[in-house]
């Protein structure tokens, strides 16, 4: 019997024993003397038990079939009989669940296997295997051996047919520890563990429409794999060969992601991150304790600059799409505009004093581009950087060339810069030079003159790639080209003056395309919005650049122990404030009554009673 069955049995037998000492004493009580006793017999029995009570366990039979059937190991309840399974085919769903575990094989919920069931983990099955509705006994053994085929294979058995793969952060967890953007450079690092063991690049999308889809949901997000808050199933994704769901990678909101954190707090993004897109790239669960698709989250894995996949793991993922040396010399290839990030100094960008800053509320801007869905803002030698959701990462600027490597540091403005939809490589116009940025680094070769374009050696006024058409258009003054990006050559007929556009106004400062075709011409301090399909400029325009973009409501420049940059590194610093324990502040006896042996109880109560006249 447990502490607190003993405590229980301990204090209702004072009872009968004082009763029967009071009955060999005196003959009859006095009402007044049994109302004291009983109040007293009352109080003793009130006492706190000799543990916190605790609620019953759950069936723990239920538990564990339930946990068994959900992850593949039991084929689920037949819905017509609602049959149970039987206690064979749960005894030896445990030993395949325990082998593929790599614990003890013993056949029943032990300590060790409930622990297990109870570890957070991925959402998917680690046994893929379609289960028959019905096992006629003929065939039993026929079918347990192709059920144990499928569960030694390391794939889905599909795969993308492509080499290139776009992938976005559609949402993210309503309240988070880390930063949107923190989380955005771990996904970055996830996806290129996967690409350096393979011939797959990976580039992220600013549009709505992605390859690898990556979401924070809560509970049932009506896809088959509902959450169930913290702990339990941590993510999931689903694979290549799923009609309507693959790409999709999903992580529960409610979880306390972290990163850089101590082994037992919260639960490590880049881990879970890199997990989850083996799965989008089909790979199902292994049994290895050292592979990174081991179902049960292990903790973090190291640094996302220097991890790379266990052995076992690359092979098993160049089974399905090669090496990258057997295809290809060049590097692999994730684009973001956050991973170099990681690595500089807490300081960057180096900003001199504060009376150098451009004005960004009372100027005009030199050039405008979205990059990876975010808008930047270039002035100057500086430039503004605005989230997906149009939200300033900081009110001072940041340095050109301390962001994009590679840009002389002589360089005094930008007059147009745009991301070419057609390779995801970002090209900056100054004067007669251009230079063409793989992410942040320059690729080899550049600077090289605007005339390769065609363009007049005096450089141009503004530029954008449209995104549905995939041609450049260039301005200068009253003039336009259109570049063809597919054939490599400026078409016909350019420069012409200003039909179609005769909506724009005349001498732009920067023209931005965003993903949808929506277009803005930007001059001096006003911007238009016009419709790419037609050229019609929308109601209501020109509009304050500096109120609609550049947050102009709010102090100019915020102190200096503010960061300069939310992706410098400050936002990967990993913030240990958990919630305070509430202590709970009741006393409990219980402790001293256990220590105590029943005599001194007894005495104890008789000295009690003896005060009140009864002993």
């Amino acid at each position: 019997m447990d502490a607190r069955g003993r405590c229980w049995s301990e204090k209702h037998s004072m009872q009968p024993r004082h009763l029967l000492e009071g009955r060999q004493e005196t003959k009859l009580f006095p009402a007044s003397e049994h109302f004291a006793l009983l109040s007293l017999l009352l109080l003793l029995l009130a006492l706190p038990s000799c543990t916190h009570p605790v609620p019953t366990p759950a069936d723990e039979s239920a538990e564990i079939v339930a946990w068994l059937t959900q992850y593949g190991y039991l084929p689920p309840a037949d819905p017509i009989t609602g049959q149970l399974q039987t206690w064979e085919a749960v005894t030896s769903a445990i030993r395949i669940m325990q082998r593929f575990a790599g614990i003890a094989e013993t056949g029943i919920p032990d300590d060790a296997t409930l622990a297990l069931i109870r570890t957070p983990r991925c959402s998917l099955p680690d046994v893929i295997t379609t289960f028959p509705e019905k096992l006629p006994l003929r065939s039993r053994r026929r079918k347990r051996w192709k059920r144990r085929k499928s569960r030694s294979r390391r794939n889905a058995g599909s795969v993308w047919t492509k080499r290139n793969i776009s992938w976005k952060v559609k949402t993210y967890p309503r309240e988070a520890r880390l930063s949107r953007e923190t989380m955005r450079v771990l996904m970055y690092y996830a996806l290129k563990v996967w690409s350096e063991a393979t011939p797959l690049n990976f580039h992220e999308v600013g549009g709505y429409s992605a390859d690898i889809s990556v979401e924070f949901l809560r509970l049932d997000h009506h896809d088959g794999y509902p959450f169930d808050g913290p702990g339990g199933m941590v993510a999931h994704a689903f694979f290549p060969g799923d009609p309507q769901r693959a790409g999709n990678v999903h992580f529960d909101s409610d979880e306390d992601w972290t990163f850089r954190s101590p082994d037992d707090y919260g639960t490590d993004l880049f881990a879970v991150a890199v997990h989850e897109f083996g799965h989008t790239l089909g790979l199902a669960h292994s049994p290895s304790k050292h592979s990174i698709m081991r179902p049960y989250y292990q903790g973090p894995v190291g640094d996302p600059l220097q991890y790379q996949l266990q052995a076992d793991d690359r092979a098993e993922i160049q089974k399905l799409y090669g090496s990258r040396a057997l295809h290809s010399t060049e590097k692999p290839e994730v684009t973001s505009l956050l991973p170099d990030l990681l690595s500089l100094p807490h300081d960057f960008p180096a900003l001199r004093s504060g009376k150098e800053f451009p004005d960004r509320c009372a100027s005009n801007i030199d050039a405008v581009a979205q990059i990876r869905g975010e808008t930047f803002f270039f002035k100057g030698q500086y430039f503004w950087r605005l989230t997906q959701g149009r939200h300033l990462t900081s009110l001072r600027p940041a340095l050109i060339t301390g962001f994009w490597r590679g840009l002389p540091s002589t360089l005094h403005k930008v007059d147009a810069v745009y991301e070419r939809h057609t390779d995801h490589r970002i090209l900056f116009f100054s004067g007669p030079l251009y230079w063409v940025f793989k992410d942040n680094g320059v690729e080899e070769g550049y600077p090289r003159p605007v005339t390769d374009f065609g363009l007049p050696q005096g450089g141009i006024d503004g530029a954008f790639s449209g995104p549905l058409d995939r041609k450049t258009y260039f301005f200068k003054g009253e003039l336009h080209w259109c570049y063809d990006e597919a054939t490599g050559h400026m078409e016909e007929g350019f420069p012409i003056h200003r039909a179609p556009w005769e909506q724009f106004p005349a001498n732009v400062d920067a023209v931005l395309s965003e993903n949808d075709g929506t277009l803005f011409a930007f001059k001096g301090r006003e911007y238009w919005k016009y419709s790419q399909r037609n050229l019609k400029p929308q109601a209501g325009y020109p509009r304050s650049i500096a109120k609609d973009w550049l947050d102009c409501t709010a102090e100019l420049y915020p102190p200096r122990s503010i960061p300069t940059s939310p992706a410098s590194g400050s936002g990967l610093r990993p913030d240990l404030r958990g919630p305070q324990l509430e202590v709970e502040r009741c006393v409990c006896f219980c402790a001293a009554f256990r220590a105590a042996s029943w005599p001194t109880l007894h005495g104890l109560l008789v000295a009690l009673l003896a005060l009140q006249g009864f002993a």
